[in-house]
This record gives C-alpha cells, structure tokens and sequence, in this order.
C-alpha cells in the first residue's frame, strides 16, 4: 500500500510540514502551480525573546502571474539578516551550535537563484540528516498529469501509484473526495493535533513556528515530538492520527 503526499515547497516550515513527509513512502514537491502572496513559500515564524519574527524572502512580490518555480531571487542581502536573526534568537538554545554549520553554509556560503531550490534543499536535509526521515522525494515534473487543481492534482496522484494519498486539511476546500474514491485511492486527511509542548522561548507556547525553533532547542529529540509521541499515546490507550 503506498503512502503519497503532494505539497508545494515551503520556506523552513513548521514540524506538521515534516510530519506529513514522515508520514508518507513518497513525497512530491508540486511546485509547477501558482505563487501566492503572503504565503509560506517564502516566509515562516520563529522565536525571540521579544516574540514572534517573520523571516521573508523578498521575491518581488509585484510580479503576480509566476509558477513557484519561477520565482527567482536577484538580491542575496537577506541572506546574512536572516542568519544574523537566527542567530541571535537562538544561540543560547541548548543545540544551536549542533546545526550552526549547517545553516551558515545555507546563508553565508551558498547563492541561492530559484525559491523553490533553496526551500527543497532546506527540507530535504532537515527531514533525511536531522529527522531521520527515509521517504522519497520526488518532483511533480517527473510525472505525467492532466487537467488543472483537484483534476491535476489527482492525475499526478493516479501516475505516482498512489493506494494512499495523505493529504493537509486545508485542501477540503478543493478537492473532491469522491473522486479519489472512484479512482480506487484511500483519501487520508492529515490531523495535527495532539503535538507535545518542548522547551521553548516564551510563556505562551507557539505550536505554528519554523521547525527550526524545534531543532534548536530539543536537537536529537525532534522526531519524538512530531510523531513519536503517538507510540507512548497509543501504549497509553490515547488517540493518534491517522496514517
């Protein structure tokens, strides 16, 4: 029975992000659709003492009509800020340092062009060498599809050999979840309540910041909190999403 899921590619997302990938035998960036404004793709939340910050990508936000994959970045200024905030927000964390290599090679070594090379590099190394994640990543390219949203969608999910297709909640809105009946594909909506608070900057505890804000702070225990907590909840007889 093999496990899909599809999403476009997002700029350090949270933990629920990589809970979908861990979730999954392969997982298809699906970044030949259209860019949208004040989105994740190019920006996510963290933690400072002073509170929430948002780290944005300036992308050119007046060209409207682009794919994710055309979205380029001509000014690598941001680069430094966004390691010198990270920086400083986090590097009396328990593991900063742990990843601080990482990350400057990220920022301060490499000049990124596309968006959506710079968001796929970051996941694909946080989930494989941070998370210990085995699934497959592949590109929506590689695959033949029809049709345009819930249709293409579905051909990109039919062509992969999909039995399983794990999908985020916020999709109820546009696709047709008969449809994926008809084709013989299990529709599985992704729930992500239940994660355990960790040790974290602040008094109100923020669930819906980068998985950076994790790593930093739990280091090697980062999977226990974003699926492996469902273990101990199901030994405890308590409830666990759904796979």
């Amino acid at each position: 029975m093999k496990k899909v899921a599809v999403l476009q590619s997002d700029y350090i997302p949270w933990k629920g992000y990589f809970d979908i990938i861990h979730d999954a035998d392969e997982f298809i960036f699906y970044d030949e659709v259209q860019f949208t404004k004040n989105d994740w793709r190019n920006r996510n939340k963290i933690l400072t003492p002073q509170g929430e910050v948002w780290l944005t990508i300036p992308v050119g936000m007046n060209k409207i009509h682009r794919l994710i994959l055309e979205v380029q970045m001509k000014d690598s200024a941001w680069q430094k800020k966004h390691f010198a905030t990270l920086k400083m927000a986090y590097h009396k964390t328990p593991h900063f340092r742990k990843y601080e290599e990482f990350f400057q090679y990220v920022y301060l070594e490499k000049q990124w062009q596309y968006l959506y090379e710079l968001n796929r590099f970051l996941i694909e190394h946080i989930a494989q060498d941070f998370l210990g994640v085995k699934t497959k990543f592949s590109d929506s390219r590689a695959y033949p599809t029809h049709g345009a949203k819930h249709e293409k969608l579905l051909s990109l999910v039919q062509a992969a050999q999909a039995d399983i297709y794990i999908s985020g909640p916020a999709a109820k809105d546009y696709i047709i979840a008969e449809d994926y009946q008809r084709a013989n594909i299990q529709l599985v909506w992704k729930d992500y309540s239940g994660y355990p608070e960790y040790p974290q900057c602040g008094e109100n505890f923020n669930h819906y910041v980068s998985i950076l804000d994790l790593l930093f702070n739990v280091g090697e225990d980062a999977p226990y909190y974003i699926w492996g907590w469902r273990q101990d909840a199901n030994q405890t007889g308590g409830g666990t999403n759904a796979d």
